[in-house]
């Protein structure tokens, strides 16, 4: 599911992916429902793309996400009203309990939080793709 959700760097919030030109991308903002283009100049990452450092293996973001809607239980999270850094760390170390503390910035930690925000306002709830999806990905590889 959020393999068609985006990142824009130097726009704020995420956007989902509408349609794709030659040398574009249009895409819709989650939080105002506004379309706009991306340019082929533009640094887009897709949600599906994004992974965190853990002491073992890389975790998708998918996993991640899916990792802390269980521990806020589905509800949004306030992430302005954590104390300090320590805080936040100690609350996403609870939730993802093998994340690299060393390889994973305190930002990096509010952004993902954030964008749990994001999709849940969103009504974005699943964040794992579907086996469908998964076996047409598969077949369009081949």
């Amino acid at each position: 599911m959020i393999r068609t959700i985006l990142s824009i760097a130097g726009k704020p919030g995420l956007f989902k992916l509408v349609s794709q030109g030659k040398n574009m991308l249009i895409v819709e903002s989650l939080s105002t429902g506004k379309r706009t283009p991306a340019y082929a100049h533009d640094k887009v990452v897709s949600l599906g793309d994004i992974s965190i450092y853990t002491t073992e293996e890389d975790r998708p973001l998918a996993e991640v996400l899916d990792a802390v809607k269980a521990k806020a239980e589905g509800k949004a999270i306030d992430v302005k009203g954590f104390a300090d850094d320590a805080a936040v760390r100690s609350w996403f170390g609870e939730a993802v309990p093998d994340f690299d503390s060393d390889r994973v910035y305190t930002n990096d930690i509010k952004k993902v939080l954030n964008w749990y925000n994001t999709l849940l306002a969103a009504g974005i709830t699943e964040y794992q793709p579907k086996e469908e999806e998964v076996s047409e990905e598969v077949k369009g590889e081949e």
